[in-house]
């Protein structure tokens, strides 16, 4: 078995910035990603995705993103970026290495890997995201639904979808910019339990990032104190507050029930849907841990500003309001990645 002082499970941007900072830290860290490129979750969202934060505010510790730092960037932007900060990064990354289960093992952690391997290791930083577990709430009658059911997961494009009937669920950031996208192409609404809340992205000039830092609100460590996560603003140029007015996707509560090919509204009328489209979110994709018993009923992690309540040398990055409103963000990640690396270079096991 291969010994090693710390593995980082993922090499997205948080499991990237786990690297950065454990390298600041000392140590030197295997990354273990499962697919063919270190670059998390970003090349699989769907192809028209901007990023809601100006380049400014869209970066790793030690790298800025580049160009005109007011843009919005791309979601290959994004790819791009990252890719190029793995490859400046001192650090181990083993790509196409899934990692099966973490089992205790001593004062470290035994990583068993589906390729049969194992590590060692001292230290594990668990920053998998949540991409490989969508959240999709229960529909009575949804699984005798004859139309196509997707996540935004699945999502790439409109183009598929012209012509059709679509209900996109959700209120937040993705379930709006789809439902706006798949509108100029086809008959859409948006339902979801609560009205969608608009934030402007800019205000005075300055964009919603710029008021959020100089406040102080980004980086408040409010993790603590928010057990669940509040409704999310949808950050608006103005574009989704015209579309949803002009009823391009209009807006409704939640369909009561499915059957055959129709979904049943609040008010009791039915209609025929091709395509139910679930913008529901993610939940931590942390099954790899249950043998540590470091999750709850619910499979999130038990911690406290990223720390393991139940294994010190076991670290938690990404997961929405870790420690403050940006923690899930390029933007934020850094900050808890080097709080965490300090925390872990102190373990006793090391």
């Amino acid at each position: 078995m291969e010994h090693v002082d710390a593995v980082v499970v993922g090499a997205g941007q948080s499991g990237l910035a786990a690297a950065h900072a454990l390298r600041a830290e000392g140590l030197r860290p295997v990354v273990l990603e499962a697919a063919d490129q270190p670059a998390g979750s970003w090349p699989r969202y769907y192809d028209s995705l901007t990023l809601f934060s100006p380049a400014r505010y869209s970066s790793l510790p030690g790298l800025a993103f580049g160009g005109d730092p007011d843009r919005y960037p791309h979601r290959d932007e994004v790819v791009a970026y990252l890719l190029r900060y793995a490859d400046r990064l001192d650090a181990d990354i083993r790509t196409r290495q899934r990692v099966r289960e973490v089992r205790a093992d001593g004062a470290g952690f035994a990583v068993d890997l589906a390729s049969g391997a194992r590590l060692g290791a001292r230290a594990v930083v668990a920053a998998s995201g949540s991409f490989g577990r969508p959240y999709r709430p229960e529909l009575p009658g949804l699984e005798s639904f004859t139309g196509e059911v997707l996540h935004a997961a699945d999502y790439r494009g409109p183009e598929p979808h012209a012509g059709r009937r679509v209900v996109v669920v959700g209120s937040g950031n993705s379930a709006v910019q789809i439902g706006a996208e798949l509108a100029r192409h086809a008959r859409v609404t948006l339902a979801g339990r609560r009205p969608v809340r608009l934030a402007r992205q800019r205000t005075l000039g300055r964009d919603l990032h710029w008021w959020l830092t100089r406040s102080g609100l980004d980086t408040a460590p409010l993790g603590r104190l928010v057990r669940t996560p509040p409704t999310q603003l949808v950050i608006d140029d103005g574009r989704y507050r015209a579309a949803l007015a002009d009823g391009a996707p209009d807006h409704r509560p939640l369909p009561t029930a499915a059957d055959g090919a129709r979904l049943t509204w609040p008010d009791g009328t039915t209609e025929a849907v091709d395509t139910l489209l679930f913008a529901t979110g993610y939940r931590p994709d942390l099954d790899y841990l249950s043998p540590l018993g470091a999750l709850d009923e619910a499979g999130h992690p038990r911690h406290r500003d990223g720390a393991s309540r139940t294994h010190p040398g076991l670290a938690f990055l990404g997961p929405e309001w870790q420690r403050s409103l940006s923690s899930n963000s390029l933007r934020g990640v850094g900050r808890d990645a080097a709080r965490t690396a300090r925390r872990l270079a102190r373990h006793p096991g090391r």
